[in-house]
């Protein structure tokens, strides 16, 4: 993982969740194991190349394991690791901040 410049552990953990799409694709893996497929619809304004870069950075970072199993033709399913579980708090929260931000604008 990149150094951080303020040695902040929130700066940390923006590095890896930081963009558009890492936390919410984190947010369906908390769910339950997702297939590639099952996550492209899930987020529609998501390009594969994206999807492909994100969950290949969550992997390295071992947030999400995958699983190729030998069927043909060929499945792979995207989990969340042990590591990866700590997140459900975390989207828990920002869970509740959105519904809280939507019924604020609503108002």
């Amino acid at each position: 993982m990149k150094e951080t410049v303020s040695g902040c552990p929130v700066e940390a953990a923006m590095h890896l969740l930081g963009g558009r799409w890492r936390l919410l694709i984190a947010s369906y893996l908390v769910e339950g194991p997702k297939r590639f497929s099952e996550l492209r619809r899930l987020v529609p304004g998501i390009s594969q190349r994206m999807l492909t870069l994100d969950l290949r950075a969550l992997e390295e970072a071992k947030i999400v394991s995958r699983t190729v199993y030998p069927t043909m033709p060929v499945k792979v399913e995207y989990a969340l690791t042990p590591d990866g579980h700590r997140l459900n708090k975390v989207v828990t929260v920002v869970e509740e901040f959105g519904l809280w931000l939507k019924a604020r604008d609503e108002a």
